[in-house]
């Protein structure tokens, strides 16, 4: 299964917040660090924060922060819940045109993949993916690298 760039771009903003934490962090910076659009990261932010994944505060000293401890946010849940739309086959979704859906024995198959997809990264909390804080707060913010 391959992740679309909304989801993609999900966890890069929360891997970004992980290491940044406690600190705010704007989309603009985010946006400008992996050279996206701050617009089209404007949008996963926003869907991240009605997820509960992330708290986005206003204003001048206002950026993005998790909801909760890294810890507590599965990989899974993550993906699963960005990728909300997205299916492994048009078939999953509301194109039901396929000649053979009523008798295509390839969707039993292809969903148990597609959850097995999910089980696996539901073993990985943002905390497991942002171990090496160091390294990363290096390539996310180059202060880190320097305390």
């Amino acid at each position: 299964m391959q992740l679309d760039k909304f989801t993609d771009y999900a966890l890069r903003i929360l891997m970004t917040l992980a290491v940044r934490a406690p600190a705010r962090v704007a989309t603009s910076e985010i946006a400008t660090l992996f050279g996206l659009s701050e617009n089209h990261l404007s949008k996963v932010s926003t869907q991240l924060v009605r997820e509960g994944f992330v708290l986005s505060e206003r204003g001048r000293n206002g950026g993005l922060t998790l909801a909760r401890a890294p810890e507590r946010i599965l990989v899974g849940a993550v993906v699963r819940t960005m990728t909300r739309k997205a299916h492994v086959v048009e078939c999953f979704g509301t194109d039901k045109s396929c000649l053979i859906l009523p008798s295509c024995g390839l969707r039993q198959p292809l969903a148990e993949a597609q959850e097995a997809f999910f089980a696996t990264l539901d073993h990985y909390t943002l905390a497991d993916v942002t171990r090496s804080r160091h390294g990363l707060g290096a390539l996310l913010n180059p202060q880190f690298a320097n305390t």
